[in-house]
């Protein structure tokens, strides 16, 4: 691992945080002896803030808590408890529904945002992530930018290099976001009614959005992660077998803590004949994978293609839509439903749909399962800000390609505005530069230099109920521009390329306009919450 910066805490704040975090000192700790409410909201405020969760918890939230019967109790040990039945019944019988019946709130800090990817991948698992949105990443830890330092690539002759050019893209970042700023407040005027701190919050998060592509993968992020035995089984067995070495240190620190709250959930993972199997599985799959494709396809070079593409789709989508609709309130084979289906008109097809549908006052209302019958498979070639963020859909199928800078950057037009462009530009090259002198001594570690702004192609599959969600959410006001647009073509392709006229229709709160302020709604609603 990196050198991880640990926090100092007076002899008081020991003694409270000894009872409800697993430790003190390392990046890795679980949350224990606390409401599942409180774990929860620890964790929703932990995205917009720039403080450790440990720091959080003395600020914001230990005065709230009756800590009078907790006295005794020193987290830090470790949970003694008796286990026999779940050693028999796991162990000795491998149920694995047994894992998925005990949960842990695990805190993941100054991980790099390549690990968060790797982190995030499960599908039964809960995720928040700090937000580049709302904290600034020039902030300093432990005297230093926020990247991660890799041991190999700081011990090699590049790692002085690795360092400066590094800290020139923070300081990139740092100076236009400043600039950036400016410009958004000396251009869009306060309206009536708002406060400063409204309006400063809003056209701070405007510039934030504009300079997060000035920042390298390498940037640390904290995240929580909540997930079943079961799940935190799966994911360790992938870090394990990651060719990251950031991801398979970190995999380390996890088992580590995950052993003091659930010891008999995770004895498979360190077991030869199980875990270890296992991991060797995905690695050589991985392996003979990537090379076999390397080979067949060495001699290919990309096509110039749109942004974002619709590659699959069912044309008989609507018709099948229909049926799934009715499957539930008859008793006929699906056979016979579709065939019935075939013989309705278009009006009565519209009417069911419509029935099914009914009115959505909010995005919440969800059409139900039968809108699971149809597929949609899109390819997405957008900067790796966007994937970030859409990546966490975790009711989806996705698959990323490797992260590099040889798809071309996107500048956003707020860059030029502010009169920033050539400074953005110095800064996406030094990137690309750096990228090229790793990739070829640290090909894993290579993509740490890869500013965000920087494009990353990715295959994104879901079905229409999905497709409800995503869209509804990711085309929201409140929304980052560059997911925004990759939303709003997705619900056009579904509407006009696929023809699916109905489905689309059915995505009520699908928002095309975007305001001047992103988050000043958002802003508005907080300080009235907080009145």
């Amino acid at each position: 691992m990196t050198l991880y910066v640990p926090e100092e805490f007076t002899s008081a704040e020991a003694d409270v945080l000894r009872r409800y975090f697993t430790n003190l000192d390392g990046p890795v700790f679980a949350l224990v002896n606390l409401p599942e409410v409180v774990k929860g909201a620890l964790f929703a405020r932990y995205s917009r803030s720039p403080k450790s969760l440990r720091r959080l918890f003395l600020d914001e939230f230990v005065g709230d808590l009756d800590v009078s019967g907790d006295q005794g109790i020193d987290a830090t040990v470790g949970l003694r408890r008796a286990e026999d039945l779940y050693e028999k019944v796991f162990v000795e019988y491998g149920d694995d529904s047994v894992a998925q019946l005990g949960g842990v709130h695990l805190a993941c800090e100054q991980a790099s945002n390549i690990l968060t990817k790797v982190l995030e991948r499960g599908r039964l698992m809960s995720y928040l992530e700090q937000s580049t949105r709302y904290i600034s990443y020039d902030a300093r830890l432990g005297g230093r930018y926020r990247f991660y330092r890799d041991p190999a690539v700081l011990a090699s002759r590049l790692g002085t290099r690795y360092v400066g050019d590094m800290d020139r893209m923070f300081d990139a970042y740092s100076d236009i976001t400043a600039a950036v700023t400016d410009h958004v407040r000396a251009t869009v005027p306060k309206q009536q009614g708002d406060t400063d701190f409204v309006y400063r919050q809003a056209t701070r998060a405007k510039a934030l959005d504009a300079s997060r592509g000035l920042l390298p993968a390498a940037s640390l992020s904290n995240v929580g992660v909540y997930g079943t035995g079961q799940a935190f089984e799966a994911l360790l067995l992938r870090m394990r077998s990651h060719p990251l070495p950031e991801a398979r240190a970190y995999g380390d620190l996890m088992l580590h803590e995950l052993r003091k709250v659930i010891p008999s959930f995770l004895r498979r993972v360190d077991l030869p004949e199980r875990g270890g199997r296992w991991g060797e599985y995905i690695e050589t799959t991985r392996r003979d994978t990537a090379a076999l494709v390397e080979e067949l396809f060495e001699d290919e070079t990309p096509d110039a293609v749109e942004p974002v593409t619709l590659t699959d789709f069912d044309p008989d989508a609507e018709d099948k839509l229909v049926a799934a609709i009715c499957y539930a309130h008859t008793n006929l084979s699906d056979a016979q439903i579709r065939d019935r289906v075939g013989r309705l008109g278009t009006e009565e097809r519209i009417a069911l749909i419509r029935a099914y549908v009914g009115n959505r006052e909010n995005r919440r209302h969800k059409p139900g399962r039968a809108f699971e019958r149809v597929d949609y498979r899109f390819d997405v070639l957008s900067d790796y800000g966007a994937f970030r963020d859409l990546q966490r859909h975790r009711l989806l199928t996705i698959e990323w390609q490797p992260l590099t800078p040889h798809h071309g950057f996107i500048r956003p037009d707020l860059i030029d505005e502010a009169g920033q462009a050539e400074r953005f530009d110095e800064a996406m090259q030094r990137s690309a530069a750096l990228y090229d002198d790793l990739e070829s001594v640290f090909p894993a570690q290579a993509p740490y230099a890869v500013a965000m702004a920087y494009r990353v192609r990715y295959a994104m599959q879901f079905n229409a109920r999905e497709a409800v969600h995503l869209l509804e959410l990711r085309s929201g006001t409140q929304g980052h521009p560059a997911y925004r647009r990759i939303a709003l073509e997705m619900h056009r392709l579904i509407a006009e390329q696929a023809g699916h006229r109905a489905i689309a229709a059915a995505m009520t709160h699908i928002t095309a306009t975007a305001p001047e302020l992103e988050r000043l709604e958002s802003e508005r609603r907080a300080e009235a919450r907080r009145n």
